[in-house]
């Protein structure tokens, strides 16, 4: 599968945890991955949220900067689009991202989860490709492979319930995610450019050194 990491590219520090990750992967997987231009707040992504008619209500909530969260959703957007356009499956990382073994080839139906929860409380699922217990939502969007058919199950759905990509992307509207475990990709964050302080509080990196830019 290509495999595309989310990357800030006018942000020093998001193009360090990028180059991380591609490495990472490469190391693990000895597959290509490419950068992908994540769309920020500058490029006014209410507006692009708008012509794909995404209603933005469900994005005003206290853990996240408004303008950021809608940013972070739209960037995922932009990557299930190319996914159908590709008519292939790809593999989503964020820049946090860190390939930590190798992700082996499943055939999973739609979407799997490949990484570890990053914050909050998780159940510990069965060895192997199941259905998504850790959460009953992504915990943490930093690595999932996605279909085709996924991709515009999910796209079709942003009309009506959109929202912060991890908590949209849950067993209630999809009851077809999976992941794999062991998880195969940690989030390595070492800052934020979405949360605020209260929604750092439960991230399991989240000490001293931990900024939010």
């Amino acid at each position: 599968m290509r495999a595309f990491v989310i990357t800030i590219k006018d942000n020093p520090k998001s193009v360090e945890m990028s180059d991380r990750c591609i490495k990472s992967y490469k190391k693990h997987c000895n597959n290509n991955i490419e950068k992908f231009s994540a769309v920020t707040p500058e490029q006014d992504p209410f507006a692009l949220a708008q012509s794909h008619k995404i209603p933005l209500h469900n994005f005003r909530e206290k853990y996240s900067r408004y303008d950021r969260v809608v940013s972070a959703f739209m960037s995922h957007f932009s990557l299930w689009k190319k996914c159908v356009e590709l008519d292939e499956s790809i593999i989503i990382f964020e820049h946090d991202a860190v390939v930590t073994n190798k992700i082996p080839k499943l055939p999973f139906n739609g979407l799997v989860n490949l990484g570890a929860p990053s914050y909050g409380k998780f159940k510990t699922p069965t060895l192997g490709l199941g259905k998504l217990i850790s959460k009953q939502y992504l915990p943490g969007a930093h690595a999932y492979g996605i279909t085709p058919k996924g991709a515009q199950a999910i796209i079709e759905q942003t009309i009506f319930n959109a929202g912060p990509t991890d908590v949209f992307i849950n067993n209630r509207l999809f009851p077809w995610l999976e992941e794999y475990y062991p998880w195969p990709v940690e989030c390595k964050d070492e800052f934020t450019t979405i949360q605020n302080e209260t929604g750092c509080l439960a991230k399991h990196n989240y000490g001293k050194q931990y900024a939010i830019i």
